[in-house]
């Protein structure tokens, strides 16, 4: 993993911008940023505490609805670590190895914009739609005995409120939408890191990057083995994480197969500020120069007035010497 061959001779002798020397600055820059990501956040709590749209379900549906409880094999707290903390790790070494604190900055809340919106688009489209899960039945109910209502048909479910609830939100998933949300961001980023589109046709790069995808879809996977969500969520569910990670990556970086693919758009900005501080300091010593300095000049005429100056002046001079011995 190499950084490309700086082109731009004044840039590469400019340090990069660390954390230490500018890393409360480009906080502060993107303050507003900062802000609505705690404002994703309180949406995602909000979505996640409001009961979702209950759809009809009768008793000619319920046979497609049985499958059986299962635990889940990839639990909710991981997707988390695997889709948002591993990935960050991944930013600090890149971090420790190239130290620019613009890079590890527009990653980082790159990333949790990534998760944290598709977050949101999935929960508000889960408690819209309110698809029951594959394994509804057992949710409704838990004791395998089936109550419905005599006219409409309608399950009369008698199980745990919560468990319900939950069971009203399989559209759509919400393990495979993070999952490609966090690390379809990082398969970009890691893209961009070891130029995986320089043309030089290096087929081991290209699985670097289709890693992350195939944990992800590994995870997706695992919900429709658990019976916790149906093929179509999942499908859903990825196309969606995928897609916002795709805008949200782009909206800080350029596209890895650009000639600045390497660092985000933020170094590129601090390079050309760097190079016109630069500029206009050279500009003003210049200045400064110009107007102290006193350069004497003469040309031919100058030179021929100071001889002739010279010989009047001699010849005054005899004269007077001999008016003053011949009085």
């Amino acid at each position: 993993m190499q950084a490309p061959a700086c082109t731009n001779a004044p840039a590469c002798t400019f340090p990069f911008a660390t954390m230490q020397s500018h890393g409360v600055r480009i906080a502060r820059s993107h303050a507003y940023d900062w802000v609505a990501l705690l404002l994703l956040i309180a949406m995602e709590c909000v979505l996640n505490a409001i009961e979702p749209f209950h759809r009809f379900v009768g008793e000619g549906m319920i046979a497609d609805l049985r499958y059986p409880m299962k635990s889940n094999t990839v639990p909710v707290w991981a997707v988390p670590i695997v889709a948002v903390i591993a990935p960050m790790l991944i930013f600090m070494a890149i971090y420790i190895w190239r130290r620019n604190a613009y890079d590890l900055h527009h990653a980082t809340i790159g990333i949790l914009f990534s998760v944290l919106i598709t977050g949101v688009l999935t929960d508000a489209i889960k408690n819209a739609v309110g698809r029951p899960r594959p394994n509804f039945f057992w949710r409704c109910f838990p004791d395998g005995i089936a109550v419905y209502d005599n006219i409409t048909t309608a399950v009369i479910c008698h199980g745990d409120a919560s468990v319900i609830k939950e069971g009203h939100k399989s559209f759509p998933s919400g393990h495979s939408s993070w999952s490609f949300a966090g690390l379809g961001f990082l398969s970009w980023y890691l893209a961009g890191k070891i130029t995986v589109f320089d043309r030089r046709g290096h087929v081991a790069k290209l699985c670097v990057v289709i890693l992350p995808l195939l944990v992800a879809a590994v995870i997706a996977i695992s919900r429709v083995d658990d019976y916790w969500h149906h093929w179509q969520d999942v499908f859903a569910g990825g196309i969606l994480g995928m897609v916002v990670a795709s805008v949200c990556y782009l909206q800080f970086f350029p596209p890895p197969s650009d000639d600045k693919g390497f660092w985000p758009h933020g170094h590129f900005r601090y390079i050309s500020e760097r190079e016109e501080e630069s500029r206009r300091r050279r500009a003003t010593e210049m200045s400064n120069s110009d107007s102290t300095a006193v350069v004497p000049w003469q040309g031919e005429a100058g030179a021929n007035t100071s001889r002739t100056l010279d010989a009047m002046e001699s010849g005054t001079s005899d004269r007077a010497m001999a008016r003053d011995t011949n009085p």
